[in-house]
């Protein structure tokens, strides 16, 4: 008998006689699929809206590094693009970013990328997998030839012009401002009935507080949280133009190569929620931007223990089944906002019109009966009146002075005479 035999004969002896059962090898736990890490999907009511739709026949432009081509998440859903920092290509699918390549293609993935069929439902999948979207190539810095604020400005016209019911930004200036040519942008989106979804930025890139383009009128401002749903410290900042909230730690990407690896930031949070406006789009045509936004706002969840509106959480955390399921009111203002309103008090006042004029009658008393014109004289012979005001007195005035001068000298002569006379030696 072999060794192991011989263990194997004690160990089912001691078995019978002590009515033990063996203690079964534990077997390794399988690690979890891409799909099961997706915890937003089932957190956050996005499974429960995809019962009622997937994001069919909505478009989300994604203004960002642009959106590889290559990875099978994106087959099918890209159907247009375009290259605003001058150094891309013109289908927008050639990212430009040096420092970050990937970031285009991983905020697309989250909004509306693809099931891969040979994955069999264990792989990566976006919040509107059913939506259409456009890449627009945006450069950073030195990665463009175009100035930063030309390039955004253009890129949402762009997008607006070429059939985007929904802008995703997941960028910040870190700066409260932003340049004037943004308005008119920003508004001709707006007044085209287009959901602008922007991300807040991230304490962990040196952002303390919202800057623009989360601080313009109008746009829904996304924030991140952790996995529990608190805000997350690193991966979010703060801010009162905040909208509502959503995951930004443990999110996943697919990169330009097509491989899926894990982030954060609110550059993720700000894609969750674009894919839910997608949704909230497809499952309600006929509903407005404003009334989109308001869908978003309304239905988000407070976190415990806190009292929405919130600087770290907007107006709570995003849920996607209530967006589209609940019955909201529908409204006639952004709740984010009026940026025509501001633009009319913060960059110009329109002249307010004038009131007509009163004009009153005044009478005017008659004016004397003019001098009779005076007959011709020569104009080598003084006038009248320069006789009288002129040469006459001139003349009486100088025979006066004449005499005065005679006068003197003639005094003067006595007197010089008269001491002459008195001298020693005259007689």
């Amino acid at each position: 008998m072999t060794r192991w035999a011989r263990v194997l004969a004690l160990a089912v002896a001691a078995t019978l006689l002590t009515g033990a059962a063996p203690t079964p090898t534990p077997s390794p736990t399988a690690p979890p699929t891409l799909r099961e890490r997706e915890y937003w999907l089932e957190d956050y009511g996005i499974t429960d809206a995809w019962k009622t739709t997937r994001g069919e026949g909505v478009t989300i432009a994604v203004i960002d590094t642009g959106i590889a081509e290559g990875p099978k998440h994106f087959d099918g859903a890209v159907v247009g693009g375009t290259d605003v920092s001058g150094a891309g290509t013109p289908n927008g699918r050639t990212p430009v970013d040096v420092i970050d390549p990937d970031h285009g293609s991983k905020v697309a993935s989250l909004a509306a990328g693809r099931a891969v069929p040979d994955e069999k439902g264990k792989g990566m999948v976006g919040v509107a997998p059913g939506a259409n979207l456009l890449s627009v190539s945006l450069g950073f810095g030195s990665a463009a030839t175009v100035p930063f604020a030309e390039q955004v400005a253009r890129a949402v016209v762009w997008s607006v012009d070429n059939g985007a019911d929904v802008i995703n930004m997941s960028f910040t200036t870190n700066q409260q401002g932003w340049d004037e040519s943004w308005d008119e942008a920003f508004l001709y989106a707006m007044q085209n009935d287009v959901v602008i979804v922007v991300a807040a930025g991230n304490r962990g890139s040196g952002t303390s507080s919202v800057g623009a383009p989360a601080t313009i009128p109008g746009v829904l401002t996304v924030a991140g949280v952790d996995p529990e749903g608190r805000a997350s410290v690193e991966a979010s900042t703060q801010g009162i133009t905040i909208g509502v909230s959503a995951p930004s730690e443990k999110l996943l990407g697919v990169t330009i190569d097509g491989k899926v690896e894990e982030w954060n930031g609110t550059s993720g949070a700000a894609p969750i929620v674009a894919g839910v406006a997608a949704l909230v789009r497809s499952a309600h045509p006929e509903l407005s931007a404003i009334d989109v936004i308001n869908r978003i706002v309304k239905t988000a969840r407070e976190p415990e223990g806190v009292q929405v509106p919130d600087a770290f959480y907007g107006y709570g955390l995003v849920d996607a089944g209530a967006a589209v399921t609940a019955s909201v009111p529908h409204v006639t203002a952004n709740p984010m906002g009026d940026l025509e309103r501001w633009i009319e008090l913060y960059r110009y006042r329109p002249a307010e019109p004038q009131p007509e004029p009163t004009v009153t009658p005044v009478e005017v008393p008659p004016l004397p009966p003019a001098d009779p014109p005076a007959e011709a004289a020569s104009p080598y012979l003084p006038s009248a009146d320069a006789l009288r005001y002129g040469t006459l007195p001139l003349v009486a005035l100088s025979g006066a002075g004449i005499l005065v001068v005679l006068g003197v000298i003639a005094a003067v002569r006595r007197v010089r005479s008269a001491r002459v006379r008195r001298s020693p030696g005259n007689p």
